[in-house]
């Protein structure tokens, strides 16, 4: 059958494309293919700078025209690769080609042998994939989740005032306010968005066992370790990892991906606290014309798009977990399981996206209840306990925290009628009185 969304295999390419077809822009084939030519040609151009065989390379006139070859990448280029391929069975070697053919096209077949110079395959892909990552991340990743913890501060301000209910190990607590509990996950995404930056995106320069033999060789006056650092950071944007062997360390990557793992798992850990609130019917949700919550039950309104985040979440960090425990594993100087697992980079990231737009969904059909939410405050009396305890510790009242738990530990209910009654009760000044009589559910909640 012809691919199309009805007949994908992934969800990813199939179900869910219209939220993640962005990515193909930097983890599909093609996109692998382009970033290989743009390190070969600013490759290139870095060495028509450095050694004296490119010296007769007019860098002014010509330079601009080579970056067009990957600015201006087309899918028949790719398809022309894949054709050299087929010839090859080497999927660098034929970008290598390519580019050979533009050169004659160009009219600079006498420089086309320094294309790919001294280079391993590996030093194309170690750098055109911690690129592609970095560009999808600064481009797609960051904008969707910045829409996500946005959101989330929208509806802290919004909700700020509302007293809730806490729940510690699933039974009623301390109240607390609906805003700081939304919050919270914002503070949460914005910390680990800081720990994700400081992951240092590198890649891997050094010839076929990452000494330079071969440049060292040709050309032993040129210092190839500060060119290969100036390249990478000048011409790519990512750092060199300094020392390597035919590969990267993928230590880096590696973080990179933990980081991103922690990230989702803040947003998973938040949809499944909403799907509580909305089991508990602290928020309701807006009902949309024509759709059906539940094929059997006409009444039911499903909190689908908390649940469709949750899993693929659970895909995307699976995935994640994989890669980061993988990559930075090889026998001896290099095998190929690397470049295996490399190819699916974009199936976490496409999850993760999948999942963050599910979430963006799930919050804007949010109503809240404010009557729920009050009602179990109402119901809870006994949450008071712990600041009338306190308050009575500062008095210096006598066994405090063991005369509320005889109050409040029991299984009848505690009332704001039992409540002001042991109030009234207590041996205390008229003001610690008073001051007990404010404390109500509602009025309870700390900062």
């Amino acid at each position: 059958m012809e691919l199309t969304t009805l007949t994908a295999i992934s969800p990813i390419d199939g179900r869910y494309r219209g939220k993640c077809e962005n990515l193909d822009r930097y983890f599909s084939e093609f996109a692998l293919i382009r970033y290989r030519v743009k390190v070969e040609i600013e490759y290139f151009i870095a060495l028509s700078a450095t050694i004296e065989p490119l010296k007769a390379f007019d860098a002014k006139a010509f330079a601009e025209p080579l970056r067009d070859i990957y600015r201006n990448f087309s899918l028949d280029d790719a398809r022309r690769i894949k054709e050299i391929e087929s010839v090859t069975n080497h999927d660098v070697k034929a970008v290598e080609y390519f580019i050979k053919e533009r050169f004659d096209a160009l009219g600079l077949a006498p420089f086309k042998e320094f294309i790919h110079f001294g280079l391993t395959s590996q030093d194309i892909n170690n750098t055109s994939v911690p690129m592609s990552v970095s560009d999808a991340i600064a481009d797609i990743f960051r904008p969707t989740l910045g829409r996500l913890i946005d959101t989330l501060e929208e509806m802290a301000a919004k909700w700020a005032d509302i007293p809730m209910l806490a729940k510690t190990h699933g039974q009623p607590a301390s109240p607390t306010r609906l805003g700081k509990e939304i919050g919270v996950f914002a503070y949460r995404l914005r910390q680990a968005v800081r720990m994700l930056d400081v992951v240092p995106v590198s890649g891997k320069f050094g010839g076929a066992t990452g000494n330079f033999n071969a440049h060292l060789t040709a050309f032993p006056d040129v210092d190839w370790r500060a060119f290969a650092n100036s390249f990478l950071r000048d011409s790519l944007g990512i750092e060199r990892e300094e020392l390597t062997t035919q590969i990267s360390n993928y230590d880096n990557l590696a973080a990179l991906f933990d980081a991103l793992r922690r990230i989702n798992t803040i947003i998973l850990d938040l949809d499944r606290d909403f799907w509580l609130y909305i089991s508990m019917e602290y928020f309701k949700q807006r009902i949309k014309e024509g759709e059906v919550g539940s094929s059997a039950m006409p009444h039911k309104v499903n909190p689908i798009d908390f649940e469709n985040s949750e899993g693929n979440l659970g895909m995307a960090n699976a995935v994640y977990a994989h890669l980061a425990q993988k990559l930075p594993v090889s026998r001896l100087q290099r095998d190929l399981t690397d470049s295996t697992v490399l190819r699916n980079i974009g199936v976490p990231m496409a999850h993760s996206i999948i999942a963050i737009e599910s979430t963006l969904k799930g919050l804007g059909k949010l109503i809240l209840n404010e009557k729920a939410i009050n009602g179990d405050l109402d119901n809870m009396w006994s949450v008071v306990a712990e600041g009338i305890q306190t308050i009575l510790r500062r008095e210096g009242y006598p066994n405090p925290y063991e005369t509320l738990k005889k109050l409040t530990r029991v299984n009848t209910g505690v009332t704001a009628e039992s409540i002001a009654s042991f109030i009234d009760s207590l041996e205390v000044s008229e003001d610690v009185r008073a001051e007990l009589h404010r404390l109500t559910p509602h009025t309870y909640t700390g900062y």
